[in-house]
């Protein structure tokens, strides 16, 4: 529906939030069974190690650029009306074009504390948004039965999407494996969004997220957690840049 741009071989979609969330209502008119990724530029980082991964985020219906080094990229290469598809943002925008459309939403992910603190405000800030169903999956892997509960819960929902907040790339694994089985039009990893949303983490401010240095604001957040990811970053700047002077390609495979 929107084009993807290349970007160190993950299809990234020269998209802004207004965009991916007209698409998110066709997806859903259609009935069509689909998932979308949000990436950063340590998701591409991933992506370029592992081969598995680069598919499963090819193979998305979407992936947007959630991170503003992404969004620079795909500026410039011509598309000037590309904003940050932020998870959390996202999620609330989503949320509020619902209202109108009565659209169910189903929240998996998080811990049982964040769900319900994250359900409270969502129904605080869009009185009549419809969740038809939670799940806090364990930090354990699942088995088999396990999973199946899980896709049975949200498949008895009858929602219309699925957010998946259980970190990059685990969510995005999840989503391509289950496609199919899950009944629900439209899967989205957003990643941290609900504990952010839920109030269990801090959100950096609007500006910092804007200006592209939200990464120093939640490394100094969770050092421990995240240094292993941002300290990949100069990196990736400096495997973008060999990509847009085109002295390095980066086939993409599907």
């Amino acid at each position: 529906m929107h084009p993807r741009v290349n970007i160190l071989g993950v299809g990234v979609s020269a998209i802004n939030l207004g965009q991916a969330v007209a698409a998110i209502d066709q997806w859903i008119l259609d009935r069509q069974l689909v998932y979308v990724c949000v990436a950063a530029a340590h998701s591409l980082m991933d992506c370029r190690r592992d081969p598995v991964l680069r598919k499963v985020y090819n193979n998305a219906a979407m992936v947007t650029p959630d991170g503003m080094s992404l969004v620079w990229n795909l500026r410039l290469r011509g598309h000037s009306y590309v904003n940050r598809v932020y998870g959390p943002d996202f999620l609330m925008a989503v949320c509020e074009n619902s209202l109108e459309r009565g659209y169910r939403h189903f929240l998996y992910g998080g811990t049982e504390l964040v769900l319900s603190d994250l359900q409270s405000r969502l129904r605080h800030q869009f009185p009549g948004l419809e969740i038809a169903g939670v799940f806090a999956p364990p930090f354990v892997p699942m088995t088999s039965e396990e999973t199946q509960h899980a896709i049975d819960a949200i498949n008895q929902s009858t929602a219309d999407l699925v957010w998946v907040g259980i970190g990059s790339p685990k969510q995005e694994r999840w989503m391509a494996e289950h496609r199919g089985q899950v009944t629900t039009p439209v899967m989205i990893g957003v990643g941290a969004a609900f504990d952010f949303l839920s109030g269990h983490k801090p959100q950096a401010p609007r500006w910092i997220r804007r200006s592209g240095l939200e990464w120093i604001f939640r490394l100094a957040s969770e050092p421990r957690r995240l240094w292993p990811r941002y300290r990949e970053y100069p990196m990736f700047v400096a495997l973008a840049l060999a990509q847009l002077l085109r002295l390095r390609q980066f086939p993409s495979e599907h």
